[in-house]
């Protein structure tokens, strides 16, 4: 769907003298609440700055085949009569249709980057645009820039995800990366990546969710209290920590997007505003998501967050960041620990950090954009 037929949440300002017409390239559409709330905020938080902002529609066959397989087969156990297929695939639906009003280019294949159009400049990011380990969308020449045609190349809030800095960045992709008229990323980690591999020192800003919020969350219909969950494949220590916690403070468990089956209840076909809601409804949030993380923060949810491998970099380095460190809980973390983690209301210091870090971040975004 073009720009033009997808009203945005934060119209253009078309009197701006500044305006300018903007690629963001993300990843915009996997069936994955984080990918699909960075890229929105972002594209409608530059329409709120006057800029004709629309997110690159790149496609590839074997991308879109990859989505399917993760979005209808996750990696969980289905049993039998218990398939949770159709729940799975009502999800999916409900992204498809979330998809439509986001607006888009005109779509183009993901290596024919020149075939996108032209643009004053051309935002990478948020997400792991850069991550080298990402299953389909690592090392490809697009998000570092390769024959995009813009004025301006700049990346807002990129990250390589668990490629972790001890492992360096190839002369040939720091070469690339620096051609960019500017560079900010979202981690620490991403941060010391560039710092060593191209001499240059990015700006670290905000991901687009805390940086341009979210509307107002609808109200997500369930009985108080719960707790909500998101994420999967979490370590049996933090399942029992956080179940304890919840049955003696009296809340359900529900668990969103996946079945955990130590939830109470499972809201798993929820989409993506669904999603928003039932965070911003929830008397406390459990994770090991980086956007878990995020909408728990911006909803200003109490929370505990146990990070896998895969995503330790990034949610380590934005619990840093914020100064919510000891959110962040590990095997040896005492059940008195959630208990004040999960019933007390968030330290009102992070929120004064956000708000810091949104002003930084759009001075960034007024530089990089010229």
């Amino acid at each position: 769907m073009s720009a033009s037929s997808a009203p945005p949440r934060f119209p253009a300002i078309s009197a701006s003298r500044h305006a300018m017409r903007v690629g963001v390239l993300t990843f915009h559409r996997c069936i994955n609440y984080g990918s699909y709330w960075q890229a929105r905020c972002l594209v409608e938080g530059l329409r709120a700055m006057g800029h004709e902002a629309e997110l690159l529609d790149h496609d590839a066959p074997e991308v879109r085949r990859a989505e399917w397989r993760c979005a209808f087969q996750p990696r969980l156990p289905v049993r039998g009569p218990r398939s949770d297929l159709p729940l799975y695939a009502a999800k999916a639906r409900r992204f498809l249709s979330a998809f439509e009003h986001l607006p888009e280019s005109r779509r183009f294949a993901l290596d024919r980057p020149e075939e996108a159009g032209n643009y004053d400049a051309v935002l990478v990011g948020s997400d792991e645009v850069w991550n080298f380990r990402h299953p389909w969308y690592g090392s490809r020449p697009i998000f570092f820039g390769e024959r995009l045609r813009a004025r301006r190349l700049a990346s807002y809030g990129a990250s390589f995800g668990n490629h972790d800095a001890e492992h360096g960045l190839d002369a040939n992709w720091a070469a690339k990366l620096d051609r960019f008229d500017a560079l900010s990323v979202r981690d620490e980690n991403s941060r010391r990546l560039v710092r060593q591999g191209l001499n240059r020192e990015p700006e670290l800003v905000l991901d687009p969710c805390l940086q341009f919020p979210p509307p107002p969350a609808a109200p997500a219909g369930e009985r108080a209290p719960y707790l909500a969950l998101y994420g999967h494949g979490f370590p049996d220590w933090f399942a029992a920590a956080v179940r304890g916690w919840a049955v003696a403070a009296g809340h359900r468990v529900l668990s969103i997007g996946y079945r955990n089956d130590w939830a109470d209840e499972q809201r798993i076909d929820a989409g993506p505003d669904a999603f928003s809601s039932l965070i911003a409804g929830a008397d406390a949030v459990a994770t090991n998501f980086f956007h878990g993380c995020v909408f728990a923060l911006h909803h200003r949810r109490p929370f505990v967050s146990a990070p896998s491998a895969y995503r330790l970099n990034k949610v380590r380095d934005l619990v840093h960041l914020l100064a919510a460190e000891r959110h962040l809980v590990t095997e040896g973390t005492p059940p008195a620990a959630y208990a004040e983690l999960l019933g007390t209301t968030l330290d009102p210091a992070i929120g004064a950090r956000i708000d810091a870090m949104r002003a930084r971040s759009s001075a960034y975004l007024a530089s990089a954009l010229g």
